[in-house]
């Protein structure tokens, strides 16, 4: 089993339960996780014997460009999408991380983790 991580993408889009959240939008960070079989990539090296990060960030992409009140709601709709996009995905975890909140106060982020296996 090998875990495959792919750390800090970026992405403006229009999450949050406040209007002018939703009509202006933010910056976003995704870090995703996921384990699946890599034996066969291991020796191969062909990029066919395992599950493309290319094509996990293209399902992350879309997923982030689908407007949600809650970054609990946006993480577990990028977790189920690449559980369903990809059936050697055994389990994923996803942080989202909403930059700069608006809070009222001074910091960098706020953010939800979920973790869903098989």
């Amino acid at each position: 089993m090998g875990r495959i991580d792919i750390n800090g993408m970026r992405f403006y889009a229009h999450h949050g339960c406040f209007e002018q959240e939703r009509a202006i939008g933010t910056h976003f960070r995704v870090d995703l996780t996921f384990t699946t079989d890599t034996s066969r990539a291991e020796v191969s090296d062909n990029i066919g014997d395992t599950v493309s990060y290319l094509d996990v960030y293209q399902v992350v992409k879309s997923e982030m460009e689908k407007p949600s009140n809650l970054l609990e709601n946006v993480a577990r709709r990028v977790g189920d999408a690449v559980m369903a996009q990809f059936a050697a995905v055994e389990n994923v975890r996803v942080k989202v991380y909403k930059l700069n909140p608006p809070l009222g106060g001074q910091m960098d982020s706020v953010s939800v983790e979920v973790a869903i296996a098989r």
